[in-house]
């Protein structure tokens, strides 16, 4: 529609105008925008407001505001630097303000600093006498839950039925207590409203949790595998192995090591982490064992002659087993003579391993000296000799029979009763589970 006459025009367009103007205006408020005309009325508005809040803080009364085109100009002292990014801070959220410039500075004035920290101290300590009856009910309740922990866990029943294992028993006696108390703690805290502090300290406790890992890392792995060294137990007490380059009979299995016995009398600790990964070679889980020993004869010599004597001697022998029966094999052939190997199994049940293993040796040495077999030596030797009559030959009187001690060894047994009768912790218990 169009309209003739100019002054109707005038004041439709004015009218339109204005309504696009409160719409703009509507629209910026909102959304949060406000438009302020930087004027002196605006400046003595702002520093009117700032320094009314100001007046009201004890440690900002100090500060003078200027304020120019918006422009806030902050001077004087404070005494923390707290304070000065609070002055800071509270002149930022006024409206109308352009920029801040802070030049407010720390005092160094011993005065004002001692009476700030009295003041602080002084109002912490009425703090502290308006919570102590809660202090007081917070502590009670965390006693009585670390007396209910100390008693729950000294009860054994429970953890026996558990598991068998001494070692399990103890974790989960460790995981009970530590379990009550932190229930307590938890409570105390709530009593004192002061659960924010929970978060902060389980974030403290797993940083530090962290820290403690990497540096007892070798600890923590000897730990664990005490654990899985307890629940499958690889050997039992007074068992011959050989973990490694470490042999000896088992005394016991602790928190951190395995404790062996030597065949020399002497106390070896292998850590358990090492021992977990470790191949272990068990002499004594399977009584029938195997030794041998190598014998060389002259390389004129009737070999299959001497193979046969020699297994005759093993066979007739005590402490050697007859099935599997002896075997003598040639195992190489030397620069001087030629190697025969001799295999015999012994029942250790029955006899020591290494008694019967030096007497089939002695033995075999002595049939072959007395049937002529020939053992040469691997050096040459000159050996002059001076016989009492010309074309004699003096020989030593050939030696009597000994009967030899093959009987098992059984002084490292006492030995190692004596070690296990002491009342120091063991995670072996013979009725549990083997591999």
């Amino acid at each position: 529609m169009r309209l003739r006459n100019p002054l109707a025009a005038l004041l439709v367009t004015g009218v339109l105008a204005a309504g696009a103007a409160i719409a703009q205006e509507e629209a910026d408020l909102a959304e949060g925008r406000v438009k302020a005309e930087l004027d002196q009325r605006d400046d003595a508005r702002i520093r009117k407001r700032l320094q009314a809040t100001f007046e009201t803080l004890d440690s900002l009364r100090a500060v003078e505001v200027e304020v120019r085109a918006g422009v806030v100009r902050l001077r004087g002292t404070v005494d923390s630097l707290e304070a000065r990014a609070l002055a800071g801070d509270l002149a930022r959220q006024i409206e109308g303000v352009a920029a801040v410039e802070n030049r407010i500075e720390e005092t160094t004035s011993l005065r004002r600093r001692l009476g700030t920290a009295l003041r602080k101290l002084e109002s912490r300590s009425y703090d502290f006498v308006a919570r102590l009856p809660l202090l007081v009910v917070a502590a009670v309740v965390f006693l009585l839950f670390g007396a209910f922990a100390r008693l729950a866990t000294s009860w054994e029943a429970p953890f026996r039925r558990l598991s068998s294992n001494v070692f399990v028993q103890d974790l989960t006696r460790q995981v009970a207590f530590v379990t009550i108390l932190v229930a307590g703690a938890l409570l105390a805290l709530e009593i004192l409203d002061a659960t924010a502090l929970v978060g902060a300290v389980l974030g403290a406790a797993g940083l530090a949790g962290l820290a403690v890992g990497f540096a007892f890392r070798d600890l923590v792995e000897n730990y664990i595998a005490s654990i899985l060294l307890s629940l499958r137990q690889p050997f039992a007490p007074n068992e011959h192995v050989r973990i490694e380059s470490v042999e000896g009979k088992v005394v016991r299995l602790t928190s951190r090591a395995t404790v062996l016995l030597s065949f020399d009398g002497n106390h070896i600790r292998v850590p358990n982490s090492v021992v977990f990964k470790a191949t272990i070679e068990n002499f004594t889980r399977k009584p029938e064992r195997r030794f041998s020993f190598a014998v060389g004869v002259g390389a004129g010599e009737d070999l299959a002659a001497a193979q046969e004597l020699g297994a005759r001697v093993l066979r007739k022998m005590d402490g050697v087993l007859g099935e599997p029966e002896p075997v003598v094999l040639v195992d190489e052939l030397g620069d001087s003579s030629v190697v025969l190997r001799f295999f015999g199994w012994v029942d250790q049940r029955q006899a020591d391993f290494f008694r019967v293993r030096s007497e089939a040796i002695r033995l075999v040495k002595e049939a072959f000296d007395a049937a002529g077999v020939e053992m040469p030596e691997p050096i040459s030797r000159i050996r002059v000799e001076q016989p009492s009559e010309p074309g004699a030959v003096q020989r030593a009187p050939a030696p009597e029979p000994m009967v030899r001690d093959i009987a098992p060894d059984l002084h490292l047994e006492r030995e190692i009763e004596q070690e296990r009768a002491a009342e120091e912790p063991d995670l072996l218990q013979p009725e549990g589970p083997q591999e």
